[in-house]
């Protein structure tokens, strides 16, 4: 019997995060500044939460998705859509 560990947040909204914005593992690692050969395992390890990946990574992961750095570790799903609409309003306000 297999055992189902649950995935940390930061993997749950990275995946849901790259998959909305509708980029591939390997190009979102590519646009952050990871190498091409191990940009798409790297990211893969982040969503399946193999790896955590350090502040600057994931600084440059969400500037490539527009998002805040605070959307990928807040708990709450309505949090993290208040976090991503006020980044979103404070965008278009710019």
């Amino acid at each position: 019997m297999s055992e189902k560990r649950e995935l940390p947040v930061y993997s749950v909204r990275l995946r849901e995060a790259r998959e909305t914005y509708g980029i591939s593992q390997r190009n979102l690692g590519i646009k952050a500044g990871l190498d091409d050969f191990v940009a798409s395992t790297r990211v893969n390890r982040y969503e399946t939460g193999v790896h955590q990946p350090d502040l600057q990574t994931l600084q440059r992961i969400a500037e490539v998705l527009d998002l805040p750095v605070a959307y990928f570790f807040a708990e709450d799903d309505a949090l993290a859509e208040l976090i991503k609409e006020y980044r979103r309003g404070k965008s278009r306000k710019s």
